[in-house]
């Protein structure tokens, strides 16, 4: 092919391979390793989409288990265990943060030492970064993750806050700091304008379009009573600005813990749980245009007769990832299992995966060449 064809056209062919196909090809030639190790190649290819599903087969917290399914026409029938690198599977007590441009990030322990692990699942490679001075207690650390669309430069931010509401009123600053990849450190963040010490962060986030979300509330006092209302904080992961977003009164005045975010065809969605678990109802809140303020109720997922534990993801084309609950084992093996939903049939479509309550994460990801620079180390090497 390289006898015959420009170098741009070989790009533009490349472009479209997967990235299993590119890294082969990056040892057939110097002149193609030099073309797919390009930083501009990297920043402008993305591959096929894919959703990482993680379990537990049980409540005694094994090793988590991991499997991968192509998000195409399809859609469920290709599906693989992945291979697992070895610093995702030493990692203890881990937790998945999020997914940005292909990379998850997953938060966990090597003994004592709290670390965070970039995990690119196409290039079967992980980088380890050591996360210093993670708060517990009165205290209340919080991690965000996404890939700068201008540098492809991997970001992690970590907010310190007091989750106490007596002790709001503290010396105690909020404190935010900012890991980058490119520099290998944590700093403070470029923007000084912090959130409010009155704002409690939830855990889950989401990136989309640049930045990051996560459901929030605001405690007030107001006439020696307490008010709270939630709210949505985002972090521009270029500027490094946070900014508050209103929810419709129907959201912000809610039970926040039935409250979650996602990522549905490039916009940021809420999704509300109403009803008990039997018999509970899923609303889908969109932000519209990316306009904060501007949320609408696009559909609601109702399965009469499955109960519904929770809408964990969205596929590439729009439909919900459901997690059903099955209560008839006895009180410690209670089974979930993963279906899709289908919004207009109201049909749902077993993944044919099951494991143990509450431990199911999804997460969409794409096939990308970032880290491909990066050795299988952490940032101190252990």
């Amino acid at each position: 092919m390289s006898d015959y064809l420009p170098l741009e056209i070989q790009e533009e062919i490349m472009k479209r391979l997967p990235v299993k196909s590119l890294i082969q090809f990056r040892s057939v030639s110097k002149p193609w390793m030099s073309l797919i190790d390009s930083p501009d190649f990297i920043k402008h290819y993305s591959g096929q989409q894919h959703l990482l599903v993680r379990y537990d087969l049980d409540y005694l917290y094994d090793e988590p288990k991991y499997v991968s399914f192509v998000d195409d026409d399809t859609f469920p029938r290709q599906k693989v265990s992945p291979t697992i690198p070895l610093l995702v599977s030493m990692l203890e007590r881990s937790s998945m943060i999020g997914s940005s441009h292909g990379l998850l990030c997953l938060f966990g322990y090597y003994g004592r030492d709290e670390m965070a692990v970039l995990w690119n699942v196409s290039l079967r490679k992980a980088v380890a970064i050591d996360v210093p001075n993670v708060a517990y207690q009165k205290y209340e650390t919080i991690l965000g993750f996404g890939v700068c669309d201008e540098t492809c430069d991997p970001k992690i931010v970590k907010i310190i806050y007091i989750n106490s509401q007596r002790d709001i009123e503290s010396t105690f600053n909020r404190q935010v700091e900012v890991f980058t990849s490119s520099t290998g450190a944590w700093r403070s963040p470029y923007s000084s304008n912090l959130p409010r010490k009155s704002i409690e962060f939830h855990s889950e986030q989401v990136f989309v379009d640049g930045f990051l979300y996560w459901v929030a509330t605001d405690r007030v006092t107001i006439d020696g009573g307490i008010q709270s209302y939630n709210m949505i904080i985002s972090f521009d992961i270029t500027s490094e600005k946070f900014r508050e977003i209103n929810l419709p009164d129907a959201l912000a005045h809610h039970q926040p813990y039935k409250l979650s975010i996602s990522k549905l065809k490039e916009s940021l969605v809420v999704v509300q749980s109403c009803g008990e678990i039997n018999d509970r109802v899923f609303c889908v809140w969109m932000m519209e245009d990316g306009v904060p303020k501007s949320f609408t109720k696009i559909f609601t997922i109702c399965t009469p007769g499955t109960a519904v534990l929770s809408v964990p993801e969205f596929r590439k084309s729009g439909e919900p990832i459901i997690q059903t609950v099955d209560d008839s084992c006895g009180s410690h093996e209670y089974v979930t299992s993963l279906f899709v939903y289908e919004a207009r049939s109201k049909l749902i479509s077993d993944l044919g995966i099951s494991g143990w309550l509450c431990s199911f994460s999804v997460y969409s990801y794409m096939e990308t060449l970032l880290l491909l620079d990066q050795p299988d180390l952490t940032t101190n090497d252990i």
